[in-house]
C-alpha cells in the first residue's frame, strides 16, 4: 500500500496497537513522540534526531514504514513540521490521520473543580486534534481525499460525576467531527469518531487493579476498526459515531 497515515498518540496503550495494525496493513505510519518511554512501545528503530548511541537497543524487526517524529502536538509549528514529514514521501502520499491524543483525570463535582482543571481537560482532548486536522487537511484535499479518525468516548452518552471537563471535551470532539464532515465530505474526506469504553491497556490495569475487566475492550480490536475507517472499504462511512 503506497499511502501514509499520521497517528498522534501512537506511542500510547491504544496507539501502539493502532500503529502495529496499520503497519501490518502496509501503511507508512508517521508517529509523533515526546519521550523515550513512549518509543519503547514501538518496534525497534533509530528515530530521526537520535544518534545510534542514543537509541537503546530493543529486540524485534525494524519496519522501514514506521517513522517516529519528535514533536509537540500542542504546538502549531511543531505540528506543521510533523505534517511535513508525513507528506514528504511523494510515492506514499498522506491519505489518513488518526487523532488519539487525549487524557482523563477524575475530579470533584463542578462546584469543587477549579476552572483551570476544566480548561486543562478541554485542552488535552481538543487542541491536538484541531491542530493536526488543521495542518493535514490541505494535503488530504490535494491528494483527492482520505480519512480522519478522532476519539471521543462512550461516556458522552452515559455521564458520571467528577468528569465535567472530560465529558464536555469528548462531546466537543463529536461536534468537531460533525463540522469537519460538513466541510470536507465534498472533498472526498471521510471524518469519523470512535467511542471506546474502558480500554484494556497496561495503564488502565495498573490504575484499576481491582476492576472487573470483563467489559473492557482489547486495544487490538479497536485498532482493527481504526484501520477499517482509514481504508477504502469504509468509503461510504462518514460523520459516524462508532462505539467500540
Amino acid at each position: 500500500m503506497n499511502r501514509t497515515v499520521l497517528v498522534t498518540g501512537g506511542t500510547g496503550g491504544l496507539g501502539a496497537a493502532v500503529t502495529g495494525t496499520l503497519l501490518a496493513a502496509g501503511w507508512r505510519v508517521v508517529v509523533p513522540w515526546r519521550t523515550r518511554a513512549g518509543l519503547d512501545r514501538l518496534p525497534t528503530m533509530r528515530p530521526a534526531g537520535l544518534g545510534a548511541s542514543d537509541a537503546a537497543p530493543r529486540p524485534g524487526p525494524v519496519p522501514d514504514a514506521l517513522v517516529p517524529v519528535e514533536a509537540d502536538v500542542f504546538d502549531p509549528d511543531s505540528v506543521r513540521r510533523c505534517v511535513q514529514v508525513a507528506t514528504g514521501d511523494a510515492d506514499r502520499p498522506l491519505r489518513a490521520v488518526v487523532n488519539l491524543v487525549g487524557g482523563f483525570a477524575m475530579g470533584g463535582r463542578v462546584h469543587e473543580t477549579p476552572v483551570e482543571d476544566f480548561e486543562a481537560a478541554l485542552r488535552s482532548n481538543l487542541r491536538p486534534t484541531y491542530l493536526v486536522c488543521q495542518a493535514a487537511l490541505p494535503a488530504l484535499v490535494a491528494a483527492g481525499g482520505g480519512a480522519v479518525v478522532c476519539v471521543s468516548s462512550r461516556a458522552t452518552g452515559a455521564a458520571f460525576p467528577g468528569a465535567a471537563g472530560y465529558l464536555t471535551a469528548k462531546t466537543a470532539v463529536l461536534g468537531l467531527v460533525a463540522a469537519l464532515d460538513a466541510e470536507y465530505w465534498g472533498d472526498g474526506i471521510r471524518v469519523n469518531a470512535i467511542l471506546p469504553g474502558v480500554i484494556d491497556t497496561p495503564g488502565n490495569r495498573a490504575g484499576q487493579p481491582e476492576a472487573d475487566r470483563r467489559g473492557w475492550t482489547d486495544p487490538v480490536t479497536i485498532a482493527d476498526t481504526v484501520a477499517f475507517l482509514c481504508g477504502d472499504g469504509s468509503a461510504a462511512v462518514h460523520g459516524a459515531q462508532i462505539k467500540v
